[in-house]
């Protein structure tokens, strides 16, 4: 399979990458439907509730307490497999990380073009006057967080459910899938749309899914690999060095 995969790397010259929460379990922050996950843990609400654009405008002060305690991870470091894709963008090979995460953690270790179709908690802005405000501003505040400028409620640059992806990544993502001679699909079950069907944009040669679950990508893969993606990724480092 590791070989296959090498085989696959090596032809390639336009390979996107297209991920989800399995990119960052290992580092250490929770996928939300694994079993260990936030949607299996019990809140007053559910987490898609609270998560939601009415549930933020209604329950403010609720909604920035799971924020702070559930989606705010401190200490995370960019695990092997966010390190491998950024060094096979530095190699000329990739040209895009599509990621459902916001942890920032694909920049953190070197990527430069990632389309984040869901935001980032590293960016937060206040909803009346724009002033940006960092991830530690959001930390270290309490009850709903206010710009200290004008006193407008500072919101995460998170995409909640209700509101629309980004045009702007969605247009970019969509057209890097459109040129990928290989897309790596890695992390994800495929059941979060719209971002998912992007995917279903690709046209090109080789088709690879890394994920300890089916997707709905299977079928149609080259190569399905059902082991940890960081796992994989740091074994194929590996592969490398041994020429």
């Amino acid at each position: 399979m590791l070989r296959a995969l090498e085989k696959i790397l090596e032809q390639s010259k336009n390979i996107v990458f297209f991920g989800g929460a399995g990119v960052s379990t290992e580092s250490g922050i929770p996928d939300f439907r694994s079993v260990d996950g936030l949607y299996n843990q019990k809140y007053a609400y559910p987490p898609e509730v609270i998560l939601s654009h009415t549930f933020w405008e209604r329950n403010p002060e609720e909604f920035y307490r799971f924020y702070r305690d559930k989606l705010i991870v401190r200490g995370a470091k960019p695990n092997p497999a966010h390190l491998r894709l950024a060094k096979l963008e530095q190699q000329g090979k990739l040209r895009a990380v599509v990621t459902q995460n916001i942890d920032g953690l694909h920049q953190a270790a070197g990527s430069k073009t990632v389309y984040e179709l869901h935001g980032s908690t590293l960016r937060n802005y206040c909803t009346r006057c724009g002033a940006f405000y960092d991830i530690e501003f959001m930390a270290a505040s309490q009850g709903v967080p206010r710009c200290p400028a004008c006193g407008g409620i500072v919101k995460p640059d998170v995409v909640l459910y209700e509101e629309g992806l980004d045009e702007q990544v969605i247009s970019g993502a969509v057209s890097a899938i459109r040129r990928a001679d290989t897309l790596i699909i890695g992390g994800t079950s495929l059941v979060v749309y719209p971002a998912a069907g992007l995917v279903n944009y690709f046209r090109g040669d080789h088709l690879v899914v890394i994920n300890m679950q089916p997707t709905g990508a299977d079928r149609n893969a080259d190569l399905c690999i059902a082991k940890p993606i960081g796992q994989v990724l740091s074994e194929e480092v590996d592969l490398d060095a041994e020429g």
